[in-house]
């Protein structure tokens, strides 16, 4: 175990980790559900009039899916419900898995611009990384997960 820079804190640290980490773990359910909503909703959402449109259009033209209303359906709904989930904690690891995935597709299609930022590729790869490393790590302590018993 690493030494700390401020041993004195070793209690505050233990304290507000897992703290930390269900805001870190509820933060990313919120953004992910703000994402999904207005696709479902049929509303604008940033600098989008109809993000369902918009994410018809790149499984449709740029990954060449058959299906694409559906595949958009599947994906604002892994983006609201999922979004949820991650909120309370529960299904942690499948959700975050999907949405490792979803998030790599993204950086993927949005890759041949080579665009970090400026609505670029930066924002799904730490995504992806985010979402990757709830994963790995799990719901936490403060979770419907926990409390379930589930890992």
């Amino acid at each position: 175990m690493p030494t700390l820079s401020i041993p004195a804190l070793a209690p505050l640290y233990r304290f507000a980790e897992p703290l930390a980490y269900a805001l870190l773990r509820a933060g990313f359910g919120v953004i992910m559900l703000t994402h999904g909503l207005p696709k479902l909703l049929g509303r604008a959402h940033g600098s989008m009039a109809d993000p369902m449109a918009a994410s018809i259009n790149l499984i449709e033209n740029r990954l060449h899916l058959p299906q694409p209303e559906l595949i958009g359906l599947l994906v604002a709904l892994l983006e609201a419900v999922g979004g949820l989930l991650l909120i309370l904690g529960l299904g942690t690891r499948l959700v975050a898995a999907m949405v490792t995935v979803q998030m790599l597709t993204i950086a993927y299609l949005l890759g041949p611009t080579w665009a970090w930022i400026d609505r670029g590729i930066e924002y799904p790869v730490l995504m992806a990384l985010l979402a990757l490393y709830l994963v790995f790590r799990g719901a936490g302590r403060y979770s419907l997960d926990n409390a379930l018993g589930k890992g």
